[in-house]
């Protein structure tokens, strides 16, 4: 499965009054594993940035001035994405000012390209309910590293929406690049003449929550049911006088 991680870094809010996009990250991931083959691009917006834009993402005119325009680089990132699912925090931003650009070009609307779009925010909001949900506060949340993050940047929050969106997914804790001399998984051969244990021997001591415990584990289970709207499946079974298996 073909993933692409997008952001975008933009002169203002609003494509409607003629905003436009400066930079676009693409990070892809493949089978859950990135690859490396990723898509950075700096565009002259052809207008100038506005001060609250620039002081956030620190993308001067005078930088952007020498750099493609989006109608020179459409061809390629139209490519890039193409029958990909595209996962992006706050999609209707991103995905609004891509269909304004794209719609200057001839091209058509952004999720006519993509074989699919991912919104991370709506996935945070439906798991962690009430709380904060931007990308800073789930790299909190989740544990991921963003001490490097002074401005925004668009490869920047690209990679790390993808390690917020694999914990979130409850896949593996970290994401890496595919190393084809070291990525054949090693498996440890065990001797089929070695003596089994006899497992009967061993007593094992059956720990008991305490009532605190219980509590906190029953006040997760009720949180976990509300943000799944509730379609947990232990739900499921006690409705219908299935018994729970602890």
């Amino acid at each position: 499965m073909r993933q692409i991680f997008l952001d975008t870094e933009t002169t203002g809010l609003d494509p409607k009054t003629g905003d436009r996009i400066v930079e676009i990250g693409c990070v892809e991931m493949v089978n859950r594993r990135l690859t490396g083959r990723n898509l950075h691009l700096y565009l002259n917006p052809e207008r100038p940035g506005s001060e609250e834009a620039i002081r956030i993402h620190g993308l001067t005119d005078e930088f952007l001035a020498d750099k493609p325009k989006f109608r020179e680089i459409a061809d390629e990132l139209v490519e890039y994405v193409r029958g990909a699912e595209v996962i992006i925090h706050n999609a209707g931003f991103d995905v609004g000012f891509l269909d304004a650009e794209l719609r200057r070009v001839g091209q058509p609307r952004f999720a006519e390209l993509a074989g699919g779009i991912l919104d991370t925010l709506v996935m945070a909001r439906e798991m962690y309910p009430g709380k904060a949900n931007s990308l800073d506060a789930l790299c909190r949340r989740l544990e991921v590293d963003n001490k490097h993050r002074h401005f925004h940047g668009a490869l920047l929050d690209s990679n790390l929406l993808a390690e917020v969106y694999i914990r979130m997914t409850r896949g593996q804790n970290s994401l890496v690049i595919d190393d084809e001399k070291g990525s054949e998984e090693q498996v440890e051969q065990i001797d089929e003449d070695q003596a089994a244990i006899d497992l009967s021997t061993f007593v094992l001591p059956v720990l008991r929550a305490a009532e605190a415990e219980q509590a906190a584990h029953d006040k997760m289970l009720t949180e976990l049911d509300k943000a799944s709207g509730g379609k947990t499946i232990w739900r499921q079974m006690l409705a219908h006088g299935e018994k729970a298996v602890a």
